[in-house]
């Protein structure tokens, strides 16, 4: 009789296992072909997000999943449209924003065969999938919602989300950031408060601040300043680690900055009109782009650069593989008793 186990939701990787776990799962791709399929993957996500009219924290967390999904399975062994298809459907059942399974592939169609949606008559440009092969959207469905059970896994069937949304704002107002700030820190939204007071503060005229609030040049000193306690002490983080999320922010700003086709981030906070027609709501949403030459941006690099902290001393990656447990070659197999448990062992909030 097959034995029980358990299986324990992570909520966060160190930068070792990170790197570990994507390494594994890049199997012959290199860095650069593995990074070009995620963008791809985002991409897909945020036209079909668009077009939908999904609020940001669908798409944002459909995103999340996406990624740590490849950290569990093999990129070769599954098709980014397929693991980007069933990330989404799971977030918009984490975000009480659901729709059915064929209603997004009516969608994801459009966007993967422009041809099939110029025929459209919907409105939306959605393909009727009447017009289609029966047996090929059931297949997609299928596959659909066997890559789901799978993501459901990973993430231990906790549907408790934590995007960087919030912490954004209440962060900006801790302190005192102006709206400026507090709405570009929004855009960039992961350890932004502090990037985004770099890039207003580097190589742009001062901004008027309104009473009580912090200018962005020091905010920015204030956040690359080692205080022993203060906001490091309540935040859990240092300069250093800012530091290093800010490199990769910028990096990736720059590659959008020098190809601005490729520019998907959203415009504002707020989710597209449902006012406007899909179309148009994903043509706003694209407009909008970032008002940094690459240039600029390579010169804050430099500047960030040349008073940067040492890295932080990381702990090595221990002898568990988080992977190890998740196997797509059982998919379908009665493996015995699983249980799925939100917090590993000892964890001060593992609630019996």
């Amino acid at each position: 009789m097959p034995a029980s186990s358990s299986r324990y939701y992570h909520p966060y990787f160190t930068p070792a296992e990170i790197e570990y776990l994507s390494e594994k799962q890049r199997g012959k791709q290199s860095v650069t072909q593995e990074e070009k399929v995620r963008q791809s993957a985002c991409t897909f996500l945020e036209t079909i997000g668009a077009r939908v009219g999904f609020p940001r924290r669908t798409i944002a967390t459909a995103q999340a999943l996406y990624h740590r999904f490849h950290l569990f399975f093999p990129r070769k062994d599954f098709q980014y449209h397929d693991v980007a298809l069933a990330a989404l459907y799971v977030s918009t059942k984490e975000h009480d924003t659901l729709k059915k399974p064929r209603e997004l592939l009516a969608v994801s169609y459009s966007v993967r065969f422009p041809e099939l949606a110029a025929k459209s008559k919907n409105p939306g440009g959605e393909v009727d999938l009447d017009t289609m092969d029966p047996a090929l959207v059931e297949n997609d469905r299928q596959r659909l919602l066997a890559v789901e059970r799978l993501i459901l896994e990973t993430i231990c069937f906790n549907f408790t989300a934590r995007m960087p949304f919030p912490y954004v704002i209440k962060l900006g107002k801790e302190f005192k950031a102006s709206k400026k700030l507090i709405k570009l820190a929004w855009r960039i939204a992961i350890d932004s408060i502090f990037v985004a007071a770099l890039l207003l503060s580097f190589e742009q005229p001062p901004s008027p601040k309104r009473g009580g609030e912090i200018s962005s040049p020091e905010l920015a000193k204030t956040l690359n300043t080692h205080t022993g306690r203060g906001w490091e002490g309540r935040y859990h983080t240092r300069p250093e680690d800012l530091e290093d999320f800010a490199h990769t922010i910028l990096d990736l700003l720059i590659q959008y900055s020098q190809n601005p086709s490729a520019n998907t981030s959203p415009s504002t906070p707020s989710s597209p009109s449902p006012n406007l027609p899909t179309r148009d709501r994903h043509y706003a949403a694209q407009q909008l782009q970032y008002p940094y030459k690459a240039d600029q941006l390579i010169r804050l690099k430099i500047a960030m650069r040349e008073t940067e902290h040492l890295p932080r001393r990381r702990k090595p990656l221990g002898n568990a593989d988080p992977s190890a447990l998740y196997n797509n070659d059982k998919i379908g197999q009665n493996e015995g008793t699983v249980r799925f448990l939100f917090f590993p062992p000892g964890f001060e909030g593992d609630v019996v």
